[in-house]
Order: structure tokens, then C-alpha cells, then sequence
């Protein structure tokens, strides 16, 4: 044998292309892409998108933070894999429809005119008769005509020996189910394609798009920093106070962002907050006015939680809401030695303000937000707890010289607690952190703690201190008689100075610790006794100054509970951890709306596949691609006859369908009767 014919009879080995095209066509990798993107899905919806990087931080610690923030979680729909998953999930698709669509569009037209005898046999579905009475004729008129009446589409032909086919089909669009489902699943990846950031991947891959992390007014943000109104889809955020407006947006990207600047101009003329009875927010709404040169005049419209405005393409959502920069009455208080009175500062939420003591030193206050409602737990005196607004707060930081800072909360309703009213300032030392509260007993008579402030002022000033020390000391000398032997004057004012330093600079537990580190271990019990006791007397007679200069010369029992809660904000009060404390007084709210702006062509894109795609799903399940044929060659004065059919779904109905029709093919039963008569068979029938 030659070399050519050796050639010829070996087998051919398929070539790369074809390899390429039958994985990306395969059952296999579709699956796969499809379950991946599903579980992107499920991520992209079950953890919260686009939130800061601080935020995520928080709620799951540095490791995860880093894992989640390298896979890109917190913008699936947007991360470069999720993107190439869907455009390699189009390409596979692509290419299966392209391989299979040929072949279906082929199966729709093909009436299968050259089925054998013995195939219509086999058939599940089968009537055979081998001494019909009727001429092959008649039978094939009646079988036509019962199967057009039916909706089948008819085909005829002779065979060499005399035997006529008859073929009929119906329901063949069932087989563009398949067209549509798959073509409806590259329509709806090219949408979501569309609306992605790849065009933003591209700018930034090439150098062309730099992300902004500074915190700057958008003005002042670079242009390599900015997109053009002609950029064809994003998704971006504005927060607009009342009265102001806005030309741009706020792509967040990763740990950054970048200005999306508008072809108009969005005012907000009123924000509105709809609430519950317990303060819970139940809707809100913006007021929006669009500013555009190609309107005649201005659109007002109003926008509400799913209720967006759309203009030129471009979908403007109500999607948050937070402080515009109220406008705020507060008192500093310095807490330091010396310090006597408050401090009135008039600011904004959002605003600084900077303290410059006498040494030089500067604090800095941030006051980052404003909250007019906060819905708290409350246990009343029953044991009864209940959801109940806990009135306005006020968010601040105070920074150091050296930049660190602590953050605060001051509360400007009293909150009552035990039937006391008590006014509350927390503190924490993260935002990970849970505040940690003050509960400053609420003047008698007013809502604020000017008397509290006073004492604390009192007990900052050395001299007034000595002056107190100086009149009680002979009270307190009695207090070391028996347990100290005699004690000279001099010396009990000596310890009790001592004693007020201690108490003022880490309140009871700082005098606890300097007996333990100072007495023998046998001594401890009895001089905690007495100095507490003696530093008691001292705070008591701090008080009753402090109650002379309000013009109240005795203690009355409203007093006395006064100096009980007094006392245990005294105690707390060195744990602060700052030396500075704000009370909240009043406040001008101004509201800002966070509005969302989409641009999304792909939108429609996705609107239509997902149309396509019910169709698809429509056809494949309700519609049946059924064929029928009839075998029919004469046998004497009549016929021999096989009628078989087949359908690939809903098969119990085709049961009924198939078992009527033999019985009107074989002229067993008039297709206008419907008394159900049974069907004959000859004996070779195999039913």
C-alpha cells in the first residue's frame, strides 16, 4: 500500500480551531460561568456595595477586609473578574448558538420524508392496521385534512414501491426556545457589559483616569481626576443640602473616586422626612429642580424612594439623606484647673473649631454629624423595655497637638433614668468602638448642668479648694482621732489637699490605689474608710458653696439625691478622657439629600434580553414540537397502514392528542364526533 493511501485511511485528528470552538460551546463551561456569576450575585447582593473602606474595616477586622478588598467584593458588579466572566460567558454562548442554530433552524423545516417503516414501528406511539378497508386515497385525504384541521403542517410523498408517506409537524417553534433562552443570555451580558466600568478600567489602565483620595471640595479636584458628560455609563452620588445644587457626581472606585461631571445643574429646594411614632424613618423625599440650557425653563419634579426622575438618559434616585451643615449652639467647657466658665460656640455640622490654650497648645474640633432622632432601648421602672426616640445628638472629635483624636457623642435631651433626669456625653477612643456614657445629673428646674459644671469648676481651683480644706479641717481632724491617734491640723489639711488632688485626677478608685501602694496591707480596710469618709465631708462642703452662690442656704432632700448623682459623675468624670466637654443647646437643621445618578444605555439592552429570554422559556415549556406520519400502500381493495407520532414534551397530553387522532385517521371515529369510541387494531396491531 502507498504512502497516500495510508494517509487516506488513518484517521483525521481534529484541528485547534476546532477544539477552541467546541470547549467555548460546551454545556460544561457555561454551567461553570453561569454558577460563578451566580455567586458573585449572591455576594454582590448579601454584602453591602460601594460603602468606605473604614466602614468594611470595622465589620470584619483587617484580615478579611484585605481578602475581600483584593477580590474586589465591595464593587462586584464593577471588579475586572466578574467583567471578564461575562464577557467570556457572551463568547461561549455566542458560539454555541452559532453551532447549534444551523442544525435547529434545519430540524424546523425538515419533515423527515425519508423515515423508514420499521423506525414508525418501533415508535412508542403507533397504530398499525394490515387490512385496511379503505384505498390508500381516501386515507391520505382524511389524514390531511384531520391533521391541518389540528394546526399540523402537511407533506406528501411517493416512494418507489408504490407506498405514500405522509408527514406532518406542528409546534416547531418550541425549537426557538433554545434561540431565544440563549440568545437572551449574550443580550443581557452585553447590557450589563455596557453599563460596566470598562471604559473606566481602560482610562485608568492606561494612565489616562487617576483616582482622588483626598478629601477636597470638587472644584478643586484635577482633571485627570474628572469625566466628561460624554462618559456612557456610570453610577455615581451627590449628597445636595437644601437650597444648594450640584453639576457633578461621585464615582466611588476602590479606596477613591472620581468627578462625574453633569450636562445640568441639580437644585434641591426641600428635603422631607416622614417617621414613625418611635422617630423610625418611614419615607422620605426630595424636591428637585433641574437647571438644563436645553429646556425652556427649569423641571421641578419630586423624587421619593423608587420614584426617580429621568432626564436625557440620565436616572436621579432619592437614595439617602444625612445633615446638610446644621447650624449649632453649643458651650465648651474646659475642664482644667482654673477654668470657670463656658466657652458659647456658634458653629455648623461639618464645621472646625480650634482651642489655643495659654501654653500654646491647640485642640481641634471636628463636629462630623448631626442626628435628630435616635431610637433607643428604654427599660422603665417595671422591667418594661420599649423602643423610644432619644432626642437630637451631636458627633464630634477632639484632636490633640499631635493629631490623635477621641470621638464624642453629646446628647441634648435628658434621658431619666431611676426618675432622675441625667444629660449624657459619650465617648470612645475608635469608631469600633461602642460609647461609653456620662450621666451628668440635669440642673433642678432647667434641662442643662450648669451646678455640675460649677462644682467641677470648684474642684479645679487649688485655692478655693484650700479655703474648703481649711474650714473642714477640724471636722476631719475628729475623723483620724481613735484610728491615727492625734493628729496635728496641719497635717489632716495637708492629707485632705492631697486627698481632693487624688479624687479630681482618677476620682475613688486613684485614692484606693495610693493606699495600697503607700499603707501595709492591714492598714487598707480602715483608711479607705476613713478617707473616704473624709473626702466625702470635703465634696459635701464643695457643694454647699456651690448651692450659696445659687442663693440656697440649706439642704433640702431634692439637694441631697442631687449630690448623690453628683458624686458618682464626679467619680467618672477623670475616665472622660478629655479635658474638654461640650453640651449640646440648640440647633438650626439643615438637611441634605443623597441622591443617586445613574446613566445606564445597557439598561434597555437588559429590558429586551429579559423579554427575549420569558419568550424563550415560554416556547421550551408550553409549546411541543410533535410530528405525525402515515405509512399507507395498497393491499388489494384496501390499504396497509402504519400511523405513528412522537413529540418531545408533555407527554401525557400527547397520549390524548395521538389516540384521537389514530381514531380519526383510521376513519374509526368522525373528527366532528365526540362520543369516544375505541380504537380498532388488526390483530397484528402491537397494542
Amino acid at each position: 500500500m502507498n504512502r497516500s493511501s495510508q494517509d487516506s485511511a488513518s484517521p483525521r485528528h481534529p484541528s485547534r480551531l476546532s477544539i477552541l470552538v467546541s470547549f467555548l460551546g460546551s454545556m460544561n463551561l457555561a454551567i461553570t460561568l453561569l454558577v460563578i456569576l451566580a455567586v458573585a450575585s449572591v455576594v454582590g447582593t448579601v454584602l453591602e456595595q460601594n460603602q468606605p473602606f473604614q466602614n468594611y474595616l470595622m465589620n470584619f477586622g483587617p484580615f478579611w477586609h484585605e481578602l475581600f478588598r483584593t477580590l474586589n467584593l465591595y464593587n462586584v458588579y464593577a471588579a475586572g473578574w466578574f467583567l471578564f466572566v461575562l464577557a467570556f460567558l457572551v463568547v461561549s454562548t455566542a458560539v454555541c448558538i452559532y453551532r447549534t442554530t444551523p442544525t435547529m433552524l434545519r430540524d424546523m423545516r425538515n419533515f423527515r420524508l425519508n423515515v423508514r417503516e420499521k423506525s414508525l414501528r418501533s415508535f412508542a406511539h403507533n397504530v398499525q392496521s394490515e387490512t385496511h378497508p379503505e384505498p390508500p386515497a381516501q386515507v391520505l385525504e382524511r389524514a390531511g385534512n384531520v391533521l391541518g384541521a389540528r394546526g399540523y403542517r402537511v407533506r406528501q410523498v411517493e416512494q418507489a414501491d408504490g407506498t405514500r408517506l405522509l408527514s406532518a409537524m406542528r409546534g416547531s417553534g418550541n425549537r426557538l426556545g433554545y434561540f431565544f433562552t440563549h440568545g437572551a443570555i449574550v443580550i443581557i451580558c452585553v447590557g450589563g457589559l455596557i453599563d460596566g466600568r470598562v471604559p473606566l478600567m481602560l482610562a485608568e489602565m492606561t494612565g489616562n483616569l487617576v483616582l482622588e483620595t483626598r478629601e477636597i471640595p470638587a472644584s478643586q479636584v484635577p482633571e485627570q481626576s474628572r469625566l466628561g458628560p460624554s462618559n456612557p455609563s456610570f453610577r455615581g452620588s451627590v449628597e445636595i443640602p437644601e437650597g444648594h445644587s450640584a453639576t457633578v457626581a461621585f464615582i466611588t472606585i476602590r479606596d477613591g473616586y472620581v468627578v462625574q461631571d453633569l450636562p445640568f445643574r441639580i437644585e434641591v429646594k426641600d428635603f422631607r422626612v416622614e417617621r414613625h411614632e418611635t422617630g423610625q424613618e418611614r419615607a422620605f423625599e426630595s424636591d428637585l429642580v433641574i437647571h438644563d440650557d436645553e429646556l425652556d425653563e427649569p423641571l421641578a419634579r419630586t423624587i421619593s424612594v423608587n420614584e426617580p426622575l429621568i432626564h436625557r438618559g440620565y436616572a436621579i434616585y432619592q437614595a439617602s439623606f444625612r445633615d446638610g451643615g446644621s447650624f449649632l449652639n453649643l458651650n465648651l467647657h474646659h475642664l482644667a484647673r482654673g477654668a470657670r466658665d463656658p466657652l458659647p460656640l456658634d458653629t455648623r455640622v461639618y464645621g472646625n473649631h480650634v482651642q489655643e490654650l495659654t501654653d500654646g497648645s491647640r485642640y481641634t474640633f471636628e463636629f462630623t454629624d448631626l442626628q435628630t432622632h435616635n431610637i433607643g432601648t428604654v427599660v422603665d421602672a417595671d422591667g418594661n423595655a420599649e423602643r423610644r426616640d432619644m432626642g437630637p445628638s451631636l458627633d464630634y472629635t477632639i484632636r490633640d497637638p499631635s493629631g490623635s483624636g477621641m470621638f464624642f457623642r453629646a446628647m441634648k435631651n435628658p434621658m431619666e433614668r431611676d426618675g432622675t433626669r441625667f444629660v449624657l456625653t459619650g465617648v470612645r477612643h475608635s469608631t469600633a468602638e461602642p460609647f461609653q456614657y456620662l450621666y451628668m445629673p440635669k440642673d433642678p428646674g432647667g434641662d442643662g448642668v450648669d451646678r455640675f459644671m460649677r462644682m467641677v469648676s470648684f474642684l479645679n481651683d487649688d485655692q478655693q479648694v484650700a479655703d474648703v480644706v481649711a474650714d473642714v479641717a477640724t471636722s476631719a481632724a475628729r475623723q483620724f482621732q481613735g484610728t491615727q491617734g492625734e493628729v496635728p491640723l496641719e497635717v489632716v489639711e495637708t492629707i485632705m489637699i492631697r486627698l481632693m488632688d487624688l479624687f479630681v485626677q482618677g476620682g475613688y478608685d486613684a485614692i484606693v490605689a495610693d493606699i495600697e501602694q503607700r499603707a501595709p496591707q492591714q492598714q487598707w480596710e480602715s483608711l479607705m474608710d476613713l478617707f473616704g469618709r473624709v473626702v466625702n465631708m470635703t465634696l459635701r462642703e464643695v457643694y454647699m458653696r456651690v448651692l450659696a452662690e445659687e442663693g440656697i442656704e440649706s439642704m433640702t432632700g431634692v439637694e441631697a439625691a442631687y449630690l448623690d448623682d453628683a458624686l458618682v459623675a464626679l467619680d467618672a468624670l477623670p475616665h472622660f478622657g478629655s479635658d474638654f466637654l461640650i453640651t449640646f443647646n440648640d440647633f438650626e437643621h439643615v438637611q441634605a439629600s443623597g441622591l443617586m445618578i445613574t446613566k445606564a444605555p445597557g439598561q434597555n439592552v437588559v429590558y429586551f434580553g429579559s423579554l427575549m429570554l420569558i419568550v424563550g422559556v415560554f416556547l421550551m415549556l408550553y409549546m411541543s414540537h410533535r410530528r405525525c406520519w402515515l405509512m399507507v400502500r395498497p393491499a388489494g381493495q384496501g390499504s396497509q397502514l402504519v400511523f405513528a407520532g412522537t413529540s418531545n414534551r408533555n407527554m401525557l397530553e400527547f397520549d390524548e392528542e395521538f389516540d384521537t387522532l389514530s381514531r380519526h385517521v383510521l376513519g374509526q371515529e368522525s373528527p366532528g364526533d365526540t362520543t369516544g369510541h375505541a380504537r380498532e387494531s388488526s390483530e397484528n396491531d402491537p397494542r
